[in-house]
């Protein structure tokens, strides 16, 4: 198992359940870890903080003796028995690889790391409209983006909020005439050119040419980053973005390596990310017993 997310370690979870030898190679970088408080997670009506989350996540894989290792793998590689993983510490062979590595946010420009911190912490800077779009109700909301991304995220969030400003994150805009008029006519409203982040009070602040702007929250809608070069090293298949796909029950087209959650194309969520994270269990269970019967 390389990666230590929601998706990893359900499916470590199952796996040790079905009395399975189990790794998790885990570089303690899932983007679960940076999640506030998350309160559209069934089971935790008060909600619940993405750390506290992997902390019990992790406890319970532990019950059924999962080896959970800190390492970040750097190279993957294929061989008859299965594959091999290495770290810079370590290395792991395995029957079969469960890839749950998951993508990086790309962060808005002009935002060094201790406002970033300190702005994803508060609430004030926000990565997931689908996630806690709830919580903006009637505040005043940026995003961050243009074009299609930009465009499709600002109209998302016109469902909580009159109160939308689409901020381009260069010096113009990039929207297509039907782009332009489609936030026009939800009434959202458009800048240019923010040079910098600030936090005030409660506030978070783009200094636009006009002036620094003062918003409840921005949500950056610039895509992200697809971890999914250790497959790419064994020659696994990925969309133009780089995502993994997968069959129906999350087998590669390379035979013993499976993927689950967001490295995945599909629904970055992490209820989504845990189904996976069964599914590909379970298949990588009955894809080993079809192999060699599992006994005791």
């Amino acid at each position: 198992m390389i990666g230590g997310g929601p998706a990893g370690l359900t499916a470590a979870i199952y796996l040790a359940r079905f009395h399975l030898s189990i790794t998790v190679i885990d570089a303690g970088e899932s983007r679960a870890s940076l999640i506030p408080l998350t309160r559209n997670h069934a089971g935790f009506p008060e909600g619940i903080s993405g750390p506290d989350l992997l902390t019990r996540m992790r406890e319970q894989a532990s019950l059924y003796r999962t080896a959970l290792r800190n390492g970040h793998v750097e190279s993957l590689e294929q061989h008859e028995d299965g594959f091999i993983a290495r770290t810079a510490e370590f290395t792991i062979g395995a029957r079969a690889v469960l890839l749950a590595t998951g993508v990086v946010n790309r962060r808005p420009p002009m935002i060094d790391d201790e406002t970033h911190i300190q702005a994803l912490a508060s609430g004030r800077l926000r990565y997931c409209p689908i996630c806690d779009g709830f919580e903006v109700t009637d505040r005043s909301i940026a995003v961050i983006g243009t074009g299609q991304r930009g465009c499709t995220e600002a109209l998302f969030l016109r469902g909580y909020t009159a109160d939308i400003t689409l901020v381009a994150p260069g010096l113009k805009h990039e929207l297509s005439a039907r782009e332009l008029a489609s936030v026009r006519d939800a009434g959202i409203k458009l800048a240019e050119d923010y040079r910098g982040v600030l936090l005030r009070d409660d506030k978070i602040l783009l200094d636009l040419p006009s002036g620094p702007h003062a918003f409840d929250s921005i949500y950056p809608a610039l895509g992200s980053e697809v971890r999914s070069e250790l497959a790419g090293q064994v020659g696994a298949h990925r969309s133009e973005d780089g995502c993994l796909t997968v069959d129906a029950h999350q087998r590669t087209n390379v035979p013993g390596l499976y993927a689950a959650g967001d490295v995945v194309l599909g629904l970055d969520q992490i209820s989504h990310a845990m189904g996976e994270g069964g599914v590909a269990a379970t298949t990588i269970r009955n894809d080993l017993a079809a192999q060699t019967p599992l006994l005791r």
